[in-house]
């Protein structure tokens, strides 16, 4: 595989659901920084999988509910 992985969220989505939880509620609960959840709601930081999977157990959902990637360039 040559191409590049595209790595997306739902983390807005889910907080909105989540009665419109804060970016500070979510980071407080997954242990992190208020910054570190800007970054990834953003898609300017792909977390770890340990991260991604703690900010899908805030939500209760399964990891592909939260984040999703697509290939993109030569090779997909």
């Amino acid at each position: 595989m040559a191409g590049n992985i595209q790595i997306t969220n739902n983390i807005r989505k889910l907080r909105f659901f989540a009665d419109e939880m804060t970016q500070q509620s979510l980071a407080e609960k997954a242990g992190v920084s208020r910054q570190t959840i800007i970054a990834i709601e953003s898609g300017k930081y792909n977390p770890s999988l340990d991260l991604a999977f703690r900010i899908a157990l805030v939500f209760g959902v399964k990891i592909g509910e939260v984040f999703d990637y697509e290939i993109t360039g030569e090779n997909k």
